[in-house]
């Protein structure tokens, strides 16, 4: 077993559902914001691009974090072929809604750990599929209305009343839905020293 890390651990993200379920881990962690392009690359799959993303969340900061072992994620959402973006408004949010009711939704949910000091990357994908209920018009206005969740791939904020609009889940790791999957993130900080719990 490796020593113990004595050096920062970096949250690459201003996502506060990142920063809430990273709490629950009960370590010190210092946040930076990634400036990244997010911009889909050409045929490239779903798991491909959260991944590629997670990754280059964490290299974007490494320079100002010389010594800190730094966690990336990303996340999409695909209904069919199509992606699910952050929808930014509440048009967006019952388009997404309408496509997404009575259908399998995929979520990727990309991990990326960078020991910057040891150069050693950690990486993995955590899928989720969720099956959404046969949702009418007035309960996606009503859940809109209720919890605006213009901020959420998807549009549904499972840790809250969006959890009304599922009918059941597949998965490992309900945290990946949420962002941060922390049953391989406890891992990958074991094997990097981090003394959890």
């Amino acid at each position: 077993m490796p020593a113990a890390f004595r050096s920062d651990v970096v949250l690459a993200s201003t996502s506060p559902y990142r920063r809430a379920l990273l709490e629950r881990l009960q370590i010190p962690f210092a946040t930076a914001a990634p400036d990244i392009d997010e911009t889909p690359l050409t045929g490239e799959s779903p798991a491909a691009l959260c991944a590629r993303l997670a990754a280059a969340k964490a290299q974007a900061v490494q320079h100002d974090w010389p010594d800190a072992l730094i966690i990336g994620s990303d996340q999409v959402a695909v209904v069919g072929a199509a992606l699910l973006n952050k929808p930014g408004n509440h048009a967006n949010a019952v388009d997404q809604l309408r496509r997404m009711r009575g259908k399998a939704v995929d979520f990727f949910t990309a991990l990326c750990v960078l020991n910057v000091r040891a150069q050693r990357r950690q990486a993995v994908i955590v899928p989720v599929t969720v099956h959404m209920r046969e949702l009418s018009d007035v309960e996606i206005e009503r859940y809109l209305q209720a919890e605006r969740p213009y901020d959420c791939a998807g549009s549904a904020r499972i840790e809250g009343l969006g959890i009304s609009l599922v009918a059941r889940l597949e998965c490992d790791d309900p945290t990946a839905l949420i962002g941060l999957p922390l049953i391989e993130l406890c891992a990958m900080l074991r094997n990097e020293g981090i003394e959890l719990p």
